[in-house]
Parts: structure tokens; C-alpha cells; sequence
């Protein structure tokens, strides 16, 4: 759901909802600027707003909401049966590669520093999130010269009142102010974790110089090396914009972020809400050039889960490539992705209502 609150972003948001609206996959979209319309989308949004203020909103049902945490769990799961071996608490010590092209991890239990285990493999992937920088400077290619990472971490308010909670069923995404970047959108959204449902409200821009939420606070001076200092001073210069609005995020106080969640919740009162960290993300990112294809590296990076798509697509293609010896061996792409290389309007609505039902 987007909510837009002055006359310019209404008119922005009809313009943008005709436009989509002709697209098939946004065939089921709708527009209002009815008050009790959006408020039966999304009562909260609208309770104690001024009656004189311009709004306007769009709406799809055919949200999702993910706790990826479970669902983590749920597909390691479906991999040990598969005959995957999982190891956890485990830290990676050393990364070589042999002559033959081979990679050897050297590994350690993080419970038990006095265990160690060597492996080998044909095919090395670094999908440690922030921690995969670290990982990929350890590798020592050539490839992984000139990364950088800045660890800012992610705030939210959270209300975990069930009461409020249960009156709020949807993701509702308002505009970024002028000149911040896309990543500042707000968002007032309804969450369920583990079985309990909360509202939360966000992000504001924190920082922390660890790249995990469990990481050392020496995880950003220790990844800082000479091949990497200029790129990320650069980084900072040539995106003055995002460094200006990174910086007057951390000054904020409380009471100045409470100030923009009430305009997405106009009764919410201080009492009833909290601010948490919900995890860090290393943002800097360089383009891999195309060498031996035998080490991929995924880091975090906004927006995570466009881009998550993206590479995840981009690995499984170059394996398909790679590893397929077999020619009766059909590549696994197109089976797990009916719509792969093909437009949603020459797909057609069909296609696309089956890969929906797709278990």
C-alpha cells in the first residue's frame, strides 16, 4: 500500500496508478482518495489525521508478509533431507585456492577453539551478508580488490501491543522526502514473528562498525586496507546527497523520530512504542568482473531482496553452465522459474496466476 499526504504526491500517485494499472501483474491495483475508503484499508493511518489534509492512496491484496527467519529454518530443513550437511557455529580461519583451482576453507568451532576442519571444494559461495566482505578479502582474488563496507544498521519503533497490532493489516509505504534516497522511504507495517504480530515503523539510519549484529565493533578498521580506502572515501564524496542524510539521520533524537511516525500514526503515543535495531547492512558494493567463475560472493546490499533475485539468478545460470556434464541433465532455471527471459504482458495472465499457485 502506498499513502501520499499533499496535493502534489495525490496527483503524482494517479498519474503512477494509470500508468500501472494497464501492466497485468498490477491489473488488481486500486486508488483512492477517499478517506473512509483508505481507512478501511488501513484504519490506523487514518484515525486523528487533520480532515483538511490532501490524501491518497493505492492498495493491492496480493501483498505477503515473510518471517525469514522461520523461513530460514524451514529451508535448511528441506536441504538436510535432501542429503545437504549443515554446520553451524563455525568460523572460517583461512581461505586458499590450490593450484588446480580448487578452494581450501580452514574452519574452527567457535565453542571449542581447539577444533578445526579443513575443507575443499570445486565451488566456493560467500553468502555471509555483511560478513561476506571479510570473507572475500581472506580469498585474496584479485577481484575482491577495492570493496569497501559501511555497516548502517537499520531502526525501527516497534508497538507489540496485540490490541494496536491487530488493527493494522498491511505494509503501507509513503513517499521520500526531497533529495533523500529511495532506501528512506517510511514504512508503517505489520509484522508477525515467531507467532506474534507487531506494528513497526521505520527505518531511520543508525551505525554500528560491526557488519553483523553478532560481529566485533572491529569489524569496519580491521576490513579498511589500502586498496579499499580511496573507494570509499570517494563513495562518500560522490554521494553527498546520501552522506548528508546519513549524517543528519544520526543526529536525530527520539523525540525528532517520533515526529515522522506520527505522520503515518496520528494517535501513536510515546509510551506505547519502542525503538530497536533490526540489523546491519554493509552497503558498499563493486562490480565483479567476469574471470574463473569459481567464487561468487553475495554481500548486503538495499534493496535486498531485488537484488537477491538478481544474483541468486545470475549464480544458478553460471552452475547450470559450469557443473551441467551431462547434456540429458536439463538446466534447473527454467523449472524453478516458468517466467524466466519473458515479459509479464507477452506471459500473460495465465502464466502468471500459475506461478501464484505454484506450491
Amino acid at each position: 500500500m502506498s499513502l501520499v499526504m499533499n496535493e502534489d504526491h495525490c496527483r503524482y500517485l494517479q498519474k503512477r496508478y494509470d500508468v500501472f494499472k494497464t501492466q497485468k501483474l498490477f491489473e488488481n491495483m486500486e486508488f483512492s482518495t477517499d478517506r473512509n475508503k483508505i481507512s478501511d484499508w488501513a484504519p490506523l493511518i487514518m484515525r486523528g489525521r487533520d480532515e483538511n489534509q490532501p490524501v491518497a492512496a493505492n492498495y493491492s491484496a496480493e501483498g505477503t508478509d515473510v518471517d525469514f527467519g522461520r523461513l530460514t529454518r524451514q529451508m535448511v530443513k528441506y536441504l538436510q533431507g535432501k542429503g545437504v550437511k549443515t554446520e553451524f557455529n563455525r568460523h572460517v580461519e583461512d581461505i586458499k585456492r590450490e593450484s588446480d583451482g580448487a578452494w581450501v576453507l580452514k574452519t574452527a568451532d567457535t565453542r571449542n577453539p581447539d577444533w578445526q576442519l579443513t575443507l575443499r571444494t570445486r565451488f566456493l559461495f560467500l553468502g555471509a551478508g555483511g560478513g561476506a566482505l571479510t570473507l572475500l578479502q581472506k580469498s585474496g582474488i584479485p577481484e575482491g580488490k577495492g570493496y569497501g563496507g559501511l555497516p548502517v544498521s537499520g531502526l525501527f519503533f516497534r508497538n507489540s501491543n496485540p490490541e494496536t497490532a491487530e488493527q493494522h493489516n498491511a505494509k503501507v509505504y509513503g513517499q521520500a522526502s526531497v533529495g533523500a534516497p529511495p532506501m528512506s522511504v517510511p514504512h508503517l507495517d505489520t509484522r508477525n514473528v515467531d507467532g506474534k504480530r507487531h506494528l513497526m515503523f521505520g527505518p531511520y539510519a543508525g551505525f554500528r562498525s560491526n557488519f553483523l549484529k553478532q560481529g566485533s565493533f572491529m569489524d569496519l578498521p580491521l576490513s579498511i586496507h589500502m586498496d579499499n580506502l580511496y573507494p570509499m572515501l570517494r563513495a562518500g564524496w560522490a554521494n553527498m546527497p546520501l552522506t548528508k542524510y546519513l549524517l543528519g539521520e544520526l543526529r536525530k533524537t527520539k523525540e525528532e523520530r517520533f515526529a515522522s511516525l506520527l505522520e503515518y500514526y496520528p494517535r501513536q503515543t510515546p509510551t506505547t512504542g519502542n525503538s530497536s535495531p533490526q540489523g546491519n547492512a554493509s552497503k558498499s558494493l563493486k562490480r565483479l568482473r567476469k574471470r574463473r567463475r569459481a567464487a561468487v560472493w553475495y554481500g548486503d546490499c538495499r534493496p535486498r531482496r531485488r537484488l537477491a533475485r538478481r544474483i541468486a539468478g545470475s549464480v544458478a545460470g553460471r552452475i547450470d553452465r559450469c557443473a551441467a556434464d551431462d547434456p540429458a541433465d536439463a538446466p534447473m532455471l527454467p523449472r524453478a522459474r516458468p517466467v524466466l527471459g519473458r515479459s509479464s504482458e507477452r506471459a500473460g495472465t495465465g502464466l502468471r496466476h500459475q506461478v501464484e499457485r505454484k506450491p
